[in-house]
């Protein structure tokens, strides 16, 4: 972490939060050093993660929290983290996306930000369990209208979860009986041993759907998603067609993947990536 008094608010915690996990805990001293601000900025800034649930405060510093593997954070809690590396992976992703296509896109905040990206891309049929996905599109079309090459947008029914999926038989019903292009996967972990993996069972058998609907699978996660398992797999990392990722993904994970078949993606990096 270098000092930089420029920094914004967002970059600074999110470089706190990955000392915090990085070194398992920090002292409000040593992050004024580091980061160049004061003791005042730097204690709001750990209140803030506090209330997003990644860190606990504890005297003079902060430690990661202990999550079980049961533990599902809400979409609001999950969208203040890494904000500049999901726009990142978003515009990478975005990039994969021929105009005409079949897409399916799931539940979560990095699957939120390339829906935005998608907008302008014209004739697409987008095939989605998250109602906040949903609400891009048709939030969209509500301001230009029912305009030429506007998407169509399939919203599965289900039970909704704290990430605002749609989850459950309703919504496997619907997906075992569709077939998309491509998926566009969030995921709450990702590892070379229990590949996929999600805190919730029902979330696990609708996102199985997903990738058995697909004719390609490309997981879009930022760096801190690697290593973190779930309580229930649901499919194994050589499933994975192209994995989009971040610049922080760590040099360890980077070789990790080099011996799987799927291909990396790390936004900002020069990558061989043609349309899907």
């Amino acid at each position: 972490m270098s000092e930089n008094q420029n920094l914004l608010a967002e970059q600074r915690r999110a470089l706190i939060l990955d000392e915090v996990r990085r070194r398992g805990g920090v002292r409000v001293n040593e992050l004024t050093r580091r980061l160049g601000v004061s003791d005042m900025t730097v204690r709001r800034d750990l209140d803030a993660l506090a209330r997003q649930g990644v860190v606990e405060k504890v005297h003079g510093g902060a430690v990661p929290v202990a999550e079980a593997s049961t533990h599902e954070p809400g979409f609001e809690a999950k969208s203040g983290l890494e904000l500049t590396a999901k726009e990142d992976i978003a515009r990478a992703a975005a990039e994969l996306v021929a105009p005409g296509t079949a897409i399916a896109l799931s539940g979560g905040t990095t699957t939120y930000a390339l829906a935005h990206r998608l907008l302008d891309v014209p004739d697409l049929t987008v095939v989605t369990n998250s109602v906040r996905v949903a609400d891009v599109f048709h939030a969209a079309q509500r301001l230009s209208g029912q305009r030429q090459g506007a998407a169509t947008v399939v919203l599965t029914g289900g039970v909704r979860t704290p990430s605002d999926s749609l989850v459950g038989p309703v919504a496997d019903q619907a997906i075992a009986a569709l077939h998309f292009d491509v998926l566009f996967l969030g995921v709450h972990g990702i590892s070379v041993e229990a590949g996929l993996s999600t805190p919730n069972l029902a979330e696990a058998e609708t996102n199985r759907r997903l990738v058995q609907s697909a004719r390609r699978v490309v997981v879009i996660a930022d760096h801190t998603k690697w290593g973190t398992v779930g309580l229930s797999s649901f499919a194994a990392l050589d499933q994975v067609d192209t994995l989009v990722t971040d610049a922080g993904l760590p040099a360890e994970a980077r070789a990790q993947m080099a011996e799987h078949p799927t291909h990396l993606v790390v936004a900002g990096e020069p990558a061989d990536t043609t349309d899907i």
